[in-house]
């Protein structure tokens, strides 16, 4: 089942525009390494449970598997062969807005080359470019 809100305020919003870098949801908290996003775009929620499959499969219960983003807005879509005019279309999907530098998994309890292959199983997914980061020690 793919992941969208509980409730929402607005049941449709706007476009909007991605700018700058991540300043929060940057670094990885959770886990030993982490999946960064190398340019900013939307991630729908269809892709983040293929992700978490791929990523759950690989890894198999020997490591922790945390997804740090939430697919919060909605996307409208007109239906096809329609004439223009007549309103904005229903909420077809929802997507999460990725920022550039934003960690959008983590996983921990597994070696450095076992997290290699799973991202890079992960990062065939991903609509946008990324790659691996280590926590930094404290």
């Amino acid at each position: 089942m793919a992941l969208m809100p509980k409730r929402v305020k607005h049941r449709k919003s706007q476009r909007g525009r991605i700018k700058g870098n991540a300043t929060r949801g940057n670094r990885v908290v959770f886990g030993d390494f982490g999946l960064q996003a190398v340019q900013g775009g939307w991630i729908k929620a269809q892709t983040i449970e293929a992700g978490r499959i791929a990523a759950q499969q690989y890894v198999r219960g020997e490591g922790r598997l945390y997804i740090r983003i939430f697919p919060h807005k909605p996307t409208t879509a007109r239906p096809l062969e329609t004439r223009m005019g007549k309103g904005k279309g229903e909420p077809e999907f929802w997507v999460a807005v990725v920022k550039r530098g934003t960690v959008l998994f983590e996983l921990g309890g597994v070696p450095e080359e076992q997290a290699r292959v799973c991202f890079a199983r992960l990062a065939h997914k991903m609509p946008i470019p990324v790659r691996l980061i280590r926590r930094r020690p404290a």
